[in-house]
Formats: C-alpha cells, sequence, structure tokens
C-alpha cells in the first residue's frame, strides 16, 4: 500500500489509521500462537531523519487516548505508553550495533501478547527487523511524504487490509 502524505497533519491520521488497523487484529488469534512465537505486533518504521515516523506514531498513541507528550525515542531509546488494554513500546534502533544490544532493552519481552512494538531505524538490526509483522517506510516526496507499507506475517496482512479498507487515508 502506497499514499501521499501531504502534511504533518496527514501523517498524524495516518498513524491513526494504522492504530485503528492494528485494533483489527483478533486479539485471541494472536494469543494461540505456537510457543516462542511473536505474540505482540511488532511494526518497523523506515525512512531518513525527519521523515515523520515520530509524527505518525503521535497520531497513533493520539488515536488510542494518549494525551501527553509524545517523545522522539532518539536519545532514551524506548518511551512506554499504555493504553488501555495494551502497552505501545516505541523504539529507536539507530545507536544500536547489532542484535545483542536488544537485549539491553528487553526487547523479547516487549514482545508479549497485548504489546504493540514500533521501531524506528529497523535496518541497524535487519535479521530481527525481518520478524515484523508490518514493515513502515516514509520517505520524502515533492512538499510532504510519501507512505509504504508492507505486510510481512499474517497478521501483518490482516492490518494491511484494515488499512486499505480505511477511507481516511486517501
Amino acid at each position: 500500500m502506497s499514499r501521499y502524505l501531504p502534511d504533518a497533519a496527514a501523517t498524524r491520521r495516518a498513524g491513526a489509521a494504522l492504530a485503528r488497523a492494528l485494533g483489527a487484529l483478533d486479539p485471541p488469534a494472536r494469543a494461540k500462537a505456537p510457543a516462542g512465537a511473536v505474540r505482540g505486533t511488532f511494526v518497523t518504521l523506515a525512512g531518513e531523519l525527519g521523515a515523520g515516523k515520530t509524527t505518525l506514531v503521535r497520531g497513533l498513541l493520539e488515536a488510542l487516548g494518549i494525551t501527553g507528550p509524545v517523545r522522539s525515542p532518539s536519545f532514551t531509546l524506548h518511551e512506554s505508553y499504555a493504553a488501555g488494554p495494551r502497552q505501545v513500546d516505541h523504539l529507536d534502533w539507530y545507536r544500536l550495533g547489532s542484535a545483542t544490544d536488544l537485549e539491553a532493552l528487553d526487547f523479547r519481552e516487549l514482545l508479549a501478547a497485548g504489546h504493540w512494538v514500533l521501531v524506528e531505524w529497523p535496518e541497524r538490526v535487519p535479521a530481527v527487523a525481518a520478524a515484523a509483522d508490518l514493515a513502515v517506510r516514509l520517505r520524502y516526496e515533492d512538499s510532504g511524504r510519501r507512505l509504504e507499507i508492507v505486510p510481512m506475517t499474517e497478521p501483518g496482512r490482516v492490518v494491511g487490509a484494515a488499512l486499505e479498507a480505511d477511507k481516511t487515508l486517501g
């Protein structure tokens, strides 16, 4: 799926659409996944500096009722938000050197049921990023951004179908 986002408001609306689409996943079906499988929802967010990754996450969190500040995890590496029955974890992998650095972030534990894990700079640890349910890319285009979303797993395809059906994305 590909959509043109003319401004930051459109990027926030796309984040809200992503929140609705992620909510379309059937939690009981995710809980029945085989032992050791990813039970939370894992989304990668790729794009150049300033492309709108955190703005997209801000729209997603606002749609979930988060009213406080939404900070980029650039310096903290991990920002966490409680949103009703789910936990949203927003990570930045830019400063990571390898998959072993993820242990310090308790990444494996973040992928528990009920978690949405959103990772900026997934290209820093590509072997782990390859397990994402959904790959999101934002890139500069004209005076706006181009949003590209690629489902990577069956749950990702459910999210992708919900996004395709969402009329607010244009």
